[in-house]
Formats: C-alpha cells, structure tokens, sequence
C-alpha cells in the first residue's frame, strides 16, 4: 500500500516541532514554508543576495534529517555565529542554503541539494518563489511593513491586527500546489498566525488548492498568545481568522492543548505578555471534530510534544 501523504503548511517553530514527530511514523510528507520573513540572518540574506529567506526552510530541513549524522548536522546547520565582521548573527544553515543557491542558480535547487545531504525523511517545498512582503493593517489603521515589524511590534502592540496581505502578490509554487492537491492529510499550524501561518493563505492559488483537494485539513491550535499578534485570542480566534484566509468553510479536525502548564511556566511567559490560549467551546464552531487532549511538552518552554502531536495526526 502507498504511505498516506501528508502536508504541513506553516513556518517557524510550529512547523519543526509537528514536523519532528511526523517523520517517525510511515508517512509521505511534505514542508510547504513560508517564505516571507524579513527579520535577523534571513532578512540580511535576502536583501544582500536576492534569495527567498532561508531560516524556515533551514529548520524545515533539519526536522526531517534522518540518519546516523542527523544530530551533527542538526547542530551544526543551527549554529549561530556571534563575532566575525558581517557574519554576526548568522546561522551556518543560512549560510550554506545562500551558497548552494550561488552554485546550482536556484533556490529551488538549493534546497533539493540540502535534502540531499541532509537525508531527508520527506520534502520542503516553499509556498511561493516570488519575492513578497507582508503587510498588516492595524484596527486605527495604521500599516506595517515586513513581518519582522510584526512579529517584534514597534508600534502599540494592544492594536488588534484587522487585516494582512503581501505586496506584490506571490502565486503558490506549482510543486507544492500539486503536493496539497493530491495530500490525505493537511495540517495548518501551530505558529504565530499573521506571521508564521496566514502568509502561506495569501499566496494566489492556494485557497483554490485547499478547497480542491480532497484531504482532510487539520488546525493545531496555538499554547500561548502573542503580543502584539494573538493577545486575547482563545482557541476559536485563532480558527476564525485562518478559515477567513484560506477559503475553507471548517476544519475537519482541529487539535487543541487542555493539559495545564506549571504555574512558574505561566509566570515566567507573563513577563513578556503571553499567556495560555483557552481551548473554548466556540472552537467546535469551527471544525467538524476537536480533539481536546494533552499534546504539552514536559520541558521548560511552552512547546508543544512532537511525539503526541504527530501520534493523533498519523492515525486520523
């Protein structure tokens, strides 16, 4: 029998975390990547080399590197250099995705050499190879450009985001419209939403792609909110605001964390003004099926568990 094939649409941390369970179980998967981001190593990059972002394409990779060097190569693509004239602040990751570009003329190809080395357990696929800015217009109508300027607010970050775009426009990678085309599974999220998750929904052709494939989508919903982004958001807002970009009527499935945090846990993520996302009632209003459950991991960061995660999606 074919393994059943899975897409996981997103970026950042989020992606890697659902993306390392995953790939212990018989499954086909495929990344498909924001590519967006405008902040740190991967903003310098793109600026001075033209490339797509490399940073969530980078931990994209390494969570789905298999093998017996999987581990080196993890810490190594990981590494971040913090002296150097102009290497400051640079991972080595990036470092090496810009030189594969330089060498075979793509991004594209770039990446298929990385997974080459990297013994990839699947594939990454960016959602888009168009050059793009994210944009956020706030509720008194105050615009923002880049996602970085998002994610870190300069600005009043009580303004509720009211609406987020790119510009130019950005059309979906045709390698990874077939990928959610012919998916039994799609998975959307967890990750921050305007910045990690909806930049993938405003791509052209990728509302047309969801609705048109027959796969089951999934929603992971989010631990913790995010000032300036998610502040005040339960579970359900979080589900509203990405059926709203992607042209999906309801989630088939959408996976929420019931388990409590440690209380020092909690107190700790206030200080920077984040605080546990409610799994609510009104969240069934928005998929066909919520599985409420434990999906926390045991460790000192709020973050979900890779293996509880990827054990629910596999057997749906």
């Amino acid at each position: 029998m074919s393994m059943k094939k899975v897409v996981t649409i997103g970026g950042g941390t989020g992606s890697y975390v659902v993306l390392r369970g995953l790939k212990e179980f018989p499954l086909d998967i495929t990344a498909v990547v924001s590519m967006f981001d405008s902040g740190s190593s991967s903003g310098i990059l793109r600026d001075e080399f033209g490339v797509l972002p490399p940073g969530d394409v980078r931990r994209c990779l390494l969570a789905l590197s298999d093998g017996k060097r999987a581990e080196i190569l993890r810490e190594l693509f990981n590494y971040r250099f913090n002296g150097g004239t102009g290497l400051s602040g640079h991972s080595f990751g990036n470092l090496f995705l810009v030189a594969l570009s330089s060498i075979y003329g793509s991004d594209i190809e770039a990446i298929r050499k990385a997974s080459e080395l990297l013994d990839l357990k699947g594939k990454v696929l960016p959602v888009s190879v168009d050059k793009s800015d994210l944009h956020a217009i706030l509720e008194n109508g105050e615009e923002i450009t880049g996602e970085t300027n998002i994610d870190i607010p300069k600005h009043d970050g009580s303004v509720r985001i009211q609406e987020v775009f790119l510009s130019p426009p950005a059309s979906l990678f045709e390698e990874a419209k077939r990928a959610i085309q012919e998916a039994n599974l799609i998975v959307i999220g967890p990750g921050d939403p305007y910045t990690s998750v909806i930049p993938n929904l405003l791509v052209g052709g990728m509302s047309e792609a969801l609705r048109e494939s027959k796969g089951k989508k999934i929603m992971v919903t989010n631990l913790m909110s995010k000032w300036g982004e998610t502040h005040g958001f339960a579970a359900s807002d979080m589900a509203r605001e990405l059926l709203a970009y992607s042209g999906l009527e309801k989630f088939d499935y959408a996976i929420c964390n019931t388990e409590p945090m440690d209380t020092a846990l909690v107190t700790a993520y206030e200080n920077e003004k984040k605080y546990p996302i409610l799994c609510d009632e009104k969240l069934d209003t928005y998929a066909t099926k919520v599985i409420r459950g434990d999906f926390f991991s045991e460790a000192d960061i709020a973050r979900h568990d890779s293996g509880k995660i990827a054990r629910v999606i596999s057997g749906l």
